[in-house]
């Protein structure tokens, strides 16, 4: 049985402050959508993208990247990816 860290568990419990629904939307929707509520939200707030282009997991995680914001966890349940993003400035 693998150990699950205080942190992991943490993670898993947390709830989004916000929840951007992107699904059926493509290239460059999910991003744009993302960017714009980011910049609603205050920061330590969680923003959980939901979306379903292929795409969607590298180029959310090249937003956090850019925008120096922290992807705390990415979910997939069949074609759908789960993104939870928090806001660190």
């Amino acid at each position: 049985m693998p150990v699950i860290s205080f942190f992991q568990v943490r993670i898993m419990k947390t709830k989004p402050a916000k929840t951007i629904d992107c699904i059926g939307l493509f290239c460059p929707e999910p991003v744009f959508k993302t960017r714009i509520k980011l910049d609603e939200m205050k920061i330590g707030e969680t923003l959980e993208i939901l979306a379903d282009d292929p795409a969607a997991k590298s180029d959310l995680e090249n937003l956090a990247k850019n925008l120096g914001q922290k992807i705390l966890k990415v979910t997939q349940d069949g074609d759908v990816t789960r993104v939870l993003m928090k806001k660190l400035k």
